[in-house]
């Protein structure tokens, strides 16, 4: 079903689904039982538009229009060239689960040094080697 038939609650909860399957249940679950005068509606947005409209959308036959790892991929490069440490951290582990390799992310950021420059190269691989680190600590436990 395309996003222009879907209802809001439809997108809303094609979002949730693969928010939480992205960056984890515990996370979302965790950023939706903050309240205060912000939240509510922020996570609200962020779940329908970003998730549901974007992350979910699917083509008439069901299927994804963009897989998972191609998506994290667009993230981690869009979220190193705008200088987001805390998103960038977040979804290189969502990354990790959609299958995205280290030599992958190490091509993305090189590759986003030819448009943003070293400084965006080197804070990316800094936080890329921090969150790998404890995706191996965790393994190897």
């Amino acid at each position: 079903m395309s996003v222009k038939n879907q209802t809001h609650q439809q997108m809303f909860d094609a979002g949730l689904a693969m928010r939480k399957e992205v960056l984890g249940a515990a996370y979302v679950d965790r950023v939706f039982a903050i309240d205060d005068e912000f939240t509510a509606d922020v996570q609200e947005y962020l779940t329908t538009h970003a998730w549901g409209a974007s992350w979910a959308r699917r083509d008439a036959g069901g299927a994804l229009t963009l897989p998972k790892k191609t998506r994290s991929m667009l993230n981690l490069a869009m979220l190193a060239v705008m200088n987001r440490p805390h998103e960038l951290e977040l979804h290189l582990r969502g990354a990790i689960g959609n299958g995205v390799t280290k030599t992958e992310m190490k091509e993305i950021f090189l590759h986003v040094a030819v448009y943003a420059g070293a400084p965006a190269l080197i804070d990316a691989v800094r936080i890329a080697r921090k969150v790998w680190a404890e995706h191996e600590g965790k393994a190897g436990a």
